[in-house]
């Protein structure tokens, strides 16, 4: 079988179609791999982004953790105050209920 013009023609058609696909294939791989270095930045900036926001996170929490401690020390040390107060109002009572016993004695007597 001879080759014929038309057999060469397709033939270099085809090659031509292979060569152009290859082309496209490639600038579609360069494209990808612009998109894969572009993702890779991305991510160590968001990565870089994240660490930041945890550093904050961990200093603001501590911070409330801390102001919580000093209002809860606050506040102990006023129920320790209340508590004291009303034991000696407790203590205290039993004496004014006397005297207000011996007043009101007194007062019959006098009466």
């Amino acid at each position: 079988m001879e080759p014929t013009d038309l057999t060469i023609e397709i033939l270099t058609g085809i090659r031509d179609e292979v060569r152009k696909t290859n082309e496209r294939i490639d600038a579609t791989n360069s494209r990808l791999d612009d998109l894969r270095i572009d993702l890779k930045t991305e991510m160590g900036d968001l990565r870089t982004e994240m660490g930041h926001l945890r550093t904050d996170l961990v200093r603001r929490q501590t911070e409330t953790e801390v102001r919580l401690a000093t209002e809860l020390v606050g506040v102990a040390g006023a129920v320790r105050e209340v508590r004291d107060l009303l034991r000696e109002d407790r203590a205290l009572r039993g004496r004014v209920d006397d005297h207000e016993r011996r007043i009101a004695a007194i007062e019959q007597r006098s009466g």
